[in-house]
């Protein structure tokens, strides 16, 4: 299974979706066109994938079910309007600064489906302190990359051990298949920046290499549980 496809089976049959940096509609199109969803808002904040949108959208005549919109995150919607929020392709700082940014349409949603292209471990500590509980995680892999799919709805969310926000706790608890791929990669990433902070004696000081470490010996412990 694709990334678009992924993200396509995490949306609720029935939803009111809004898809924020739509690119080309894709994804609303293809949820539309298979009755998945009953309505559907395709933004972008950069004008030349909105049009590419807005030109996808009419050349398949479903303005009547996709209304494509410019603008900053969502700030494209109105409270209500929409039940689903779709962001993938993005930064985990910029997700949540869009999160952030408009905490009247967050609060009237029912699902978040989030796909950070770095800074999962962020989105999640996010989540989980701004009442929203992790319901579902995926792992796909396409054209040699691995991606991290997080859904989330409305609740009371537990705490979880710091290096379960980086691995993501539903993907060790189902084991999926591309769980060894995926610590194995935060292990390298992690040993990158340990490596390149110890060419620093004041960066050896600092916190912030000792959390580094940690994480590292956390995570190269799950590994070994696998």
């Amino acid at each position: 299974m694709g990334r678009l496809a992924a993200l396509a089976a995490c949306v609720p049959r029935g939803a009111r979706l809004a898809d924020i940096g739509t690119d080309h509609a894709y994804l609303p199109i293809e949820l539309v066109e298979k009755d998945v969803v009953v309505s559907a808002v395709a933004g972008d904040v950069h004008s030349g994938p909105y049009k590419a949108a807005k030109e996808h959208v009419e050349g398949l005549s479903l303005e009547g079910k996709i209304s494509v919109r410019l603008g900053n995150g969502l700030a494209v919607l109105s409270p209500l309007e929409v039940d689903t929020v779709v962001i993938a392709g993005m930064g985990g700082q910029t997700i949540i600064e869009i999160l952030t940014n408009h905490c009247e349409i967050v609060r009237s949603l029912k699902r978040l489906v989030l796909q950070p292209m770095v800074g999962a471990a962020t989105v999640r500590r996010w989540l989980c302190k701004n009442n929203w509980y992790v319901l579902e995680e995926r792992l796909v892999q396409e054209e040699g990359r691995l991606y991290e799919i997080i859904v989330a709805e409305q609740g009371d969310s537990p705490r979880y051990e710091p290096v379960m926000y980086e691995i993501g706790q539903k993907l060790w608890d189902e084991k999926s298949p591309l769980l060894t791929l995926h610590i194995d990669q935060l292990i390298s990433q992690t040993k990158r920046v340990v490596r390149e902070m110890e060419c620093s004696s004041n960066a050896q000081k600092s916190l912030k290499y000792h959390e580094y470490v940690t994480r590292l010996k956390q995570l190269e412990d799950k590994r070994q549980c696998l």
